[in-house]
């Protein structure tokens, strides 16, 4: 009587660690660990919602600032209010030594006398208003990848301020680029949470920074249904568990207190959420 061989064992997956310590002052022994994989070099895109309150740290963190067509506005008006100056020679200061490398995108939303201020202090303005069919982040991201010459690329790490909040078709056209491009560590940013991406090709370790993150967190299968995800570190841990919408998410999940480090591994690429303190 013939017998079947059993399936072969699935080939363990890469891990990818992921880490918030950039979020930690500089001086922080954790912030000189922000990539647990190595040294990262970091890109901040500003796009055209209010600047969050950690907007300076992440600036002087970041090797190439771009900003996103109408995130020029929001850095010209945003960073004076951020540091509380008083006075045109202080916004003017305030101004000037938060210049953007790069202004991107189609070109419609900045104000020409920001436009003209910052072109005139070196700032490179690339019109993409060509391109119709891909929003401003998509177009500073492919800018990024494809365009600049930074160091260590292999470990970019792109930081967006903006990227949630206000009109909600803004918002899932960001999320989706995050999974346009789900081989770069993207990082969308608002004051009151991060997300970013975790590709089914990899088992996923994530950091806990309980001073600057946490409790709240979720796991959400946007690009398609999860037939099985695992996770550890969580208050409701899945195992082997389905998510789908219409049936479960795992939304309004708790890091808990002890956890350093998150495990996550599913067969969907799934977007990670977690709450940023206010401190």
């Amino acid at each position: 009587m013939a017998t079947t061989a059993p399936a072969p064992a699935p080939a363990p997956r890469p891990a990818m660690s992921h880490s918030s310590a950039f979020l930690l002052p500089a001086s922080s022994s954790s912030a000189a660990a922000a990539a647990p994989d190595g040294a990262a070099s970091y890109v901040l895109v500003v796009l055209n919602q209010p600047l969050p309150r950690f907007a300076p740290l992440l600036w002087d963190r970041a090797q190439v600032r771009v900003c996103a067509d109408g995130g020029a506005n929001r850095l010209f008006d945003g960073m004076p209010k951020l540091f509380g100056v008083d006075g045109k020679d202080a916004e003017e200061e305030a101004r000037r030594r938060y210049k953007p490398d790069v202004i991107l995108g189609d070109l419609d939303s900045i104000r020409q006398e920001v436009k003209e201020y910052y072109s005139d202090m070196g700032t490179a303005i690339v019109d993409e208003s060509h391109d119709q069919d891909t929003t401003d982040l998509h177009k500073c991201v492919a800018f990024v990848t494809e365009n600049l010459a930074i160091p260590n690329k292999s470990n970019l790490c792109i930081l967006v301020l903006g990227a949630l909040g206000g009109r909600f078709d803004h918002e899932m056209g960001n999320i989706n680029v995050l999974h346009v491009f789900p081989n770069n560590r993207i990082i969308l940013l608002s004051d009151d949470c991060l997300i970013f991406l975790l590709p089914k090709t990899h088992a996923h370790n994530i950091h806990i920074e309980h001073s600057i993150e946490g409790p709240h967190c979720g796991l959400v299968p946007i690009g398609a249904p999860s037939t099985t995800t695992t996770t550890n570190g969580l208050r409701w841990n899945l195992d082997n568990d389905r998510m789908n919408f219409g049936g479960l998410i795992s939304t309004s999940n708790i890091v808990e207190e002890e956890s350093v480090c998150v495990t996550v591994i599913s067969d969907s690429d799934l977007i990670w959420t977690i709450s940023l303190r206010h401190v």
